[in-house]
């Protein structure tokens, strides 16, 4: 049955600037109406086709900050950072997250490091991004957020992303391992919620996309996110907004073409999933008339960023 309510969905694709058959799966994504937004890897190694290609097809565009995969890209930290391995590489997702618990992350390089990133953002792009979330949920990490959110209000960035999802926590799909994961996310993107209020960010009412990554999506369980979602209205944003008024939402897709092995990623090559067949589904679905026709009939208007 459809919803009452209307709601304002920003359909937001990560990871562009990884390779060129992620770029041209992401265009081709926005170009059939499957999503309204993407978000820039500036270190990757098709960052400045993406920027370019940004430009050319007017889709807006955002940073997705990265801390953990690749190559610095302030110079300095290239070597002899607590924010890379003996191989000057990040640390990776779990290594990132071993180093801040054990306390040997300097916030002071992590600063250095978002604010580069932005730098080359604005020169690839021309402007200051829309919004800027964290590559594989960084940003909401405790220490982290501070300096994020730091780095936002300095800058005049407004939006960020919350990751607490409805109906996480019934998602039977998920194999432990990733549950258990997105559970500590979603801990941590509460924890911060606090952080982000105190230096006036702002963020959607509702976040959906960690129970549809992959083989997991699907009209069907789009459709249920979004019904979650609906449910649950302003359950993290501090926007304060009537009831009545449209719910706005972040739906985080991945979707693009298989990476060519050893073509794209930030440094070290393509990692598994990007070169997997997941990425074409979610293209396939997000693409599909079929999810289209029930955005119209659930009153779900696509959107971006600055239009919230």
């Amino acid at each position: 049955m459809p919803q009452t309510r209307m709601m304002k969905l920003v359909v937001t694709g990560d990871d562009f600037g990884y390779c060129p058959r992620r770029n041209q799966g992401i265009v081709d994504c926005f170009q059939a109406g499957g999503l309204s937004n993407v978000s820039l890897l500036v270190n990757a190694t098709a960052a400045k086709e993406a920027a370019d290609l940004a430009k050319r097809h007017n889709i807006p565009i955002g940073l997705h900050a990265n801390l953990t995969e690749g190559v610095p890209v302030c110079e300095s930290l290239q070597t002899d950072s607590t924010l890379v391995n003996q191989r000057g590489f990040f640390q990776g997702k779990m290594g990132f997250r071993q180093v801040l618990q054990r306390g040997q992350l300097s916030m002071k390089q992590v600063e250095l490091e978002l604010r580069a990133q932005v730098r080359l953002f604005t020169d690839l792009t021309g402007h200051l991004p829309q919004h800027m979330d964290g590559h594989q949920h960084v940003h909401v990490l405790p220490g982290v957020r501070e300096v994020f959110a730091q780095v936002l209000s300095d800058l005049g960035i407004s939006f960020t992303r919350v990751p607490v999802e409805a109906g996480l926590h019934s998602c039977t799909w998920l194999p432990p391992h990733l549950h258990r994961f997105y559970t500590q996310v979603e801990q941590d993107a509460l924890d911060s919620i606090p952080v982000f209020t105190r230096y006036g960010i702002r963020w959607p009412d509702t976040y959906l996309g960690l129970t549809t990554m992959g083989q997991n999506m699907s009209v069907s369980n789009l459709q249920r996110a979004l019904h979650l979602a609906l449910s649950t209205g302003h359950s993290t944003s501090a926007s304060g907004e009537d009831s009545d008024s449209a719910v706005t939402a972040e739906l985080m897709v991945h979707p693009g073409y298989p990476s060519l092995p050893q073509q794209g990623g930030c440094g070290e090559g393509p990692d598994d999933f990007s070169q997997s067949s997941d990425r074409q589904h979610e293209l396939s679905v997000l693409s599909n008339p079929a999810v289209l026709d029930m955005y119209r009939q659930e009153r779900v208007q696509l959107c971006a960023f600055k239009d919230l």
